[in-house]
């Protein structure tokens, strides 16, 4: 039995290939997309006429290995992760991810899982490793069989609707923080984003106006880490498509503007035990199994029992997250843009390695007694890779009991280049470095993962590196004689 067997012969799999036939026909589904994640978080995959999903359920579609990475080639024209010579893939779908997008009723989409091809004369059939969605899968169980626990996570995806003003992108509203006014603005493209998300599963929970032009964060409900990836992606998706329907661009760019607040996606974490899967309020079944079930319930172990502060087991996970930050760093900080939200100081960004208890100038942020904030994290995140990060890192805290040390009150963005302060990598370049010398976030990449993820990373930052631009000429134009 392959890997590829194996998931196809999973428990219930019959029933939800069936159930999703149901919705079809019930639905007057016409259309499909099987789609999987990228390493740089790009949406890809192909469509298929619904007639053909039992045929698509039992054997998949195929497509380049390169499309784990863009299928782009290098700034030497070499292609990045797997050259052309190498086999296809094959992507299955998941049959409880189906959901009916609700500004196309006669299309669905479905996530697939990654396997390497059936005549492949070196393992056949077995799960690609490149598959980010499938790792995480994996990670979340070795993390739940090793401590008895599970991690819930829960993501604020700050990003900005812009407009064209000839050949310049613009806000759409003006840069004020939590201003009703401006959430007014653009209250009916608020209003159908949330529309959408509740129709594909998402528990849409509040939202603010932020601090840069057009900065919105509208939350969805936490959950385990895989779910939350998928509506995070979900949530992008749905963005693109509003923005789409009201001539607006849909800004998911980290730092588009100097001198104003960058677009942030802190992961907030919490450890539970028990717990079950419940339906969410007011959803139809009009979706795979998977879509509208929530974690809910069980025990979170982050507060102490006697309500004193944190846990033991908090503590530990603080420690974990602590002593990978630079590694994590890569990951949650993965673009070149990135560091551009980092070295415009003083506007929210964390760049020492600290801790505090409501500290918005710590990496990590006690936001309250049941959940611990990562800020580190920007718009541009791979939801899939910085989950299996996270899971690799609080589990190392947990297992090895490593030490949080003392938490902070002080302003860290005062303490930046004093003795003692310790800074995470402050460009895309130290930070790959960092991530390449962290074995054990490292091996939260498993298999090719990493290395097409490095290979794709690796190539940006040399691009960036030997690109000419704008400031080179303000800079040096004059600059001799």
């Amino acid at each position: 039995m392959t890997d590829i067997d194996d998931f196809l012969d999973r428990t219930g799999r019959p029933d939800d290939v069936a159930h999703v036939r149901k919705l079809i026909d019930t639905l007057d589904i016409e259309y499909i997309y099987v789609q999987y994640v990228t390493v740089t978080g790009r949406v890809v995959g192909k469509g298929m006429p619904a007639a053909h999903w039992e045929r698509v359920a039992e054997s998949g579609v195929q497509l380049v290995y390169g499309s784990t990475a863009n299928v782009s080639a290098g700034r030497t024209g070499r292609y990045l992760g797997y050259g052309p010579e190498s086999s296809e893939l094959v992507a299955v779908p998941e049959p409880d991810t189906f959901a009916q997008l609700p500004w196309d009723g006669r299309v669905a989409r479905v996530f697939a899982r990654l396997f390497r091809n059936r005549q492949e004369e070196l393992e056949p059939g077995a799960s690609l490793t490149s598959d980010c969605r499938g790792n995480l899968a994996r990670i979340m169980a070795d993390f739940e069989d090793a401590h008895g626990l599970e991690l819930r996570i829960g993501t604020e995806p700050e990003m900005m609707w812009l407009r064209r003003d000839g050949a310049e992108l613009v806000g759409a509203t003006k840069p004020y923080c939590y201003h009703i006014d401006q959430f007014e603005e653009l209250r009916e493209v608020m209003l159908r984003v949330i529309r959408y998300a509740h129709a594909m599963g998402l528990d849409m929970i509040q939202g603010d106006h932020e601090d840069a032009p057009g900065q919105l964060e509208l939350n969805f409900a936490f959950d385990q880490p895989l779910r939350n990836a998928d509506r995070l992606i979900t949530y992008r998706q749905i963005c693109r498509q509003v923005a789409r329907e009201f001539d607006l661009v849909a800004c998911f760019m980290t730092k588009p503007f100097m001198g104003l607040s960058a677009s942030g996606c802190h992961h907030n974490f919490s450890l539970w035990r028990g717990g079950e899967d419940v339906p969410l309020a007011g959803f139809p079944d009009i979706a795979g199994r998977n879509v509208g079930g929530h974690r809910r319930g069980g025990r979170n172990l982050l507060p102490r029992a006697d309500g004193g502060g944190l846990s033991e087991e908090a503590l530990y996970a603080l420690g974990g997250v602590l002593a990978h930050l630079p590694a994590l760093t890569a990951l949650g900080s993965s673009t070149v843009n990135s560091y551009r939200r980092m070295w415009d100081s003083g506007l929210w960004a964390p760049f020492t390695r600290a801790w505090g208890y409501q500290n918005r100038t710590c990496a990590l942020r006690v936001s309250a007694p049941d959940r611990i904030e990562y800020r580190a994290v920007d718009s541009m995140v791979n939801p899939y890779l910085m989950a299996a990060g996270l899971l690799a890192a609080v589990g190392d805290g947990l297992r090895n009991r490593l030490p949080a040390g003392e938490p902070t009150s002080a302003n860290t963005y005062e303490q930046a280049g004093a003795p003692g302060a310790d800074p995470l990598p402050m460009n895309l370049g130290d930070a790959l470095a960092a991530l390449h010398d962290d074995a054990l976030v490292r091996s939260a990449l498993h298999g090719d993962l990493y290395s097409v993820f490095r290979d794709h990373k690796k190539d940006e930052w040399e691009r960036f590196l030997a690109t000419t631009t704008s400031w080179d000429f303000d800079t040096y134009l004059d600059y001799v004689p």
